[in-house]
């Protein structure tokens, strides 16, 4: 089980159960930067006693081999499968290398040493830092709520309206330090799988360059190593594409925290002040409450947020009746009082302001629970899957397939957005929708058709494969047989209603097309995964969980394209059982890894025949120069441009640029790969071979930012490839 997901919705509650999934976060972190100081260490051993050369070795491999990775989520893709078993793979080479009495690598210092140390200060030394910051943001706010509380409220109404006016802020400041203090923990967890692994892979390499007598074993390793680079760069890739779309949600999460709260089992929870009598007087003790209105079950967890833990055992009662107290009967400020069934006596709360007082009276007087709908970022319209719904989507799917199928970017490259929506307002004219006649004109560019396509898709009321079955799909990627995928998917499609299982068969059909011409438009079935994905199988709920998924989304409609013939064409048998699917589970694990073509990301074209064995070794022996490249010199630091006559086609490995503009890394160069004429007001002129600076997303999808000759403007992002 991996470590699971922080979500920025609970900073604000601040459970004991978040404050739980935290600490095992940071315990996490802990253990890497210690392991991470060990292996810094070892290696420095390595280097310096060449006489102790063979016990060094050995000892850097048993430190490999004993330490495990634990990645955010339930299950792991592939890639990450393939990352998280490379120490033990490493450490077998290096014991093999200890076997033939190898020498120890020139270069080990640079390689291994300076990003293993770097990553260790700048990534771990920050979330330390953050982790400080929290806490003494905890600790502040805690003391400025509780003397808050203890005011009296026979006090003056301004110095009451100054006091909350003040603990307002505090509590501002301390959830913002808290949302930014999630995201940096989060954050290094998913580094470490890519900047934590490539040093280690590029210290391999040195090893086998610079010793002959390891010429053997490095052709042992290669399969290993081949399959492990393209893993780091996906996994990299996902990281970019997660990171940015987490860190959007976060400045949601800043701008309006009430709405982006997550859909609770409780009708109410949170912290409350309980009144207890002792023998020396009255104590208040805080308390992490939830009430059921359902079952009308109170839960008080005894909590101290400061110190972190529980201060005695958790409490449940019944609700009988709950009565707001009296100014005047009380000195503390927000107090209700609460009979039980099942408690003699009344329990006298405390809560944390009076809009807080007014949730709690209202929940407890069995009124509905105010809940944050979610609410889709597409206008629903009047989008159907009825007869004009079928007729638009046949109607731009004839017309891509007539004469669009090959054009570049077939789907990723968006059209103008008013011309979409006057396309649509067309299509969807109830006069004209139902018409026999099936050709849209040819003055509408295929950009906005599909454009169009998409954005009916995201009209709809709900996904097209709904958000019931969301996460049934997901579930369905995550298994780690290939078969048991496709079976899976497979049984779920025909759970689909008939309407959205005929408009899904539609789509693939028309999409396996599209990608059968990938050469042509450059859209491959990973490519058309990317693009799809978030609008088929879009989430009910914008969660850092559901931000994670979106591998598995894009994985669910790679499946569906491949296997469209037998997914909708044939009954699925019968559906196995959840033990029969933890059995093919733990089977899968036993057995040989998935290879390249099996995963569902792939970077390689296939080559042909009398080619194959050449151009594989081209490509291995590039790629880890690449690898071992960028830990030695930045591309940021990087002032080379490529050779004009580079011809993009001439290359074997192609990699997949993700659809989303934001998925993209920030600040590196760019260079065109055709001209463009200035159609957008802040669009850069430029002609092919042009090489843009500072290239980031846009928050325009389709379009990118760069610099070019002091200029900032667009670029298209078909348009160009990164250097």
């Amino acid at each position: 089980m991996g470590l699971p997901a922080l979500e920025f919705s609970e900073c604000c509650l601040d459970s004991p159960q978040f404050r739980e999934r935290l600490r095992s976060h940071e315990a996490e972190l802990e253990k890497t930067n210690k392991f991470i100081k060990e292996l810094i260490k070892d290696g420095k051993s390595l280097i310096v006693a060449l006489k102790n050369l063979s016990s060094a070795k050995r000892k850097f491999a048993d430190s490999l081999n004993e330490f495990k990775f634990r990645c955010i989520g339930d299950a792991e893709t592939d890639d990450e499968i393939c990352i998280a078993k490379s120490l033990q793979e490493f450490a077998t080479v290096l014991r093999n290398l200890e076997d033939e009495r190898m020498r120890m690598i020139e270069n080990a210092s640079e390689v291994l040493i300076t990003p293993l140390e770097k990553f260790r200060k700048e990534q771990i030394g920050a979330a330390k830092d953050a982790k400080k910051k929290y806490d003494k943001e905890t600790e502040k706010y805690c003391g400025v709520l509780e003397k808050h509380l203890n005011l009296s409220s026979k006090k003056k109404e301004s110095q009451l309206q100054e006091a909350d006016s003040q603990v307002d802020l505090v509590r501002q400041h301390f959830y913002e330090v808290s949302l930014e203090y999630v995201f940096k923990v989060q954050e290094v967890q998913e580094r470490k799988m890519f900047e934590f692994v490539e040093p280690l892979l590029a210290f391999l390499q040195g090893l086998f360059t610079f010793y002959h007598h390891g010429y053997e074993l490095a052709k042992d390793f290669s399969d290993f190593k081949t399959e492990l680079t393209i893993s780091i760069q996906n996994t990299r890739n996902r990281f970019e594409g997660t990171r940015s779309e987490v860190e959007s949600l976060m400045k949601k999460m800043k701008e309006n925290p009430h709405e982006h709260k997550n859909i609770s089992p409780y009708t109410m929870e949170g912290y409350l002040y309980v009144q207890e009598k002792r023998h020396f007087g009255t104590s208040w003790v805080k308390h992490y409450c939830t009430y059921q209105r359902e079952s009308k079950r109170i839960t008080m967890v005894p909590f101290d947020q400061k110190s972190g833990g529980k201060g005695g055992e958790d409490e449940a009662v019944i609700l009988k009746s709950c009565t707001r107290r009296k100014t005047d009967s009380i000195e503390k400020r927000f107090c209700f009082d609460v009979e039980a069934v099942d408690r003699p006596g009344v329990i006298t709360m405390q809560a944390l302001s009076e809009e807080d007082r007014k949730l709690w009276m209202e929940a407890m007087d069995g009124r509905e629970p105010v809940y944050n709908s979610n609410k889709d970022n597409q206008s629903e319209g009047t989008a159907q899957l009825d007869n004009i719904g079928f007729s638009i989507i046949k109607k731009c799917i004839h017309a891509v397939e007539t004469r669009g199928i090959n054009e570049q970017g077939l789907y990723r490259i968006v059209g103008v957005n008013s011309r979409v929506q006057k396309l649509l307002g067309i299509l969807m004219d109830p006069k004209t929708a139902t018409e026999t006649e099936t050709e849209i004109c040819a003055e509408w560019e295929i950009k906005t058709i599909t454009s169009a396509l998409k954005t009916y898709l995201r009209m709809l009321p709900g996904p097209l494969m709904m958000y019931q079955f969301q996460r049934s799909f997901i579930k369905a990627a995550k298994l780690e047989n290939q078969e048991s995928r496709v079976s899976e998917i497979h049984s779920l499609v025909h759970r689909l209603p008939e309407k959205n299982r005929q408009m899904l068969h539609l789509l693939m059909n028309h999409l396996a097309k599209v990608a059968d011409n990938h050469k042509q438009n450059l859209m491959t079935v990973a490519n058309l995964g990317v693009v799809f994905g978030p609008t088929l199988l879009r989430p009910q709920e914008e969660t850092v969980a559901a931000i994670m998924d979106i591998k598995f989304q894009n994985i669910v409609i790679e499946i569906l394209i491949e296997n469209h013939e037998k997914i909708f064409n044939t009954v699925p048998e019968t559906p196995p059982s959840n033990s029969q699917l933890l059995l093919s589970r733990k089977k899968s694990t036993e057995s040989k890894p998935p290879s390249c073509s099996e995963r569902p990301l792939t970077l390689f074209h296939t080559a042909q025949p009398s080619e194959k064995q050449e151009n594989r070794n081209s490509i291995i022996n590039s790629s880890l120069e690449s690898v071992i490249s960028s830990n030695v010199n930045s591309f940021l630091n990087s002032n080379s441009a490529p050779q004009s006559n580079l011809n993009s086609s001439d290359l074997e490995l192609e990699v997949i640029k993700p659809n989303r503009p934001n998925s993209l890394s920030p600040l590196r160069k760019a260079r065109a790969l055709y001209a463009c004429k200035a159609e957008h007001d802040s669009e850069l002129s430029f002609t092919a071979g042009t090489v843009f600076d500072n290239v980031h997303p846009s928050q325009e999808p389709g379009w990118l930012e760069g610099t070019l000759n002091g200029k900032t403007g667009l670029i298209p992002e078909n348009y160009v490839e990164f250097l």
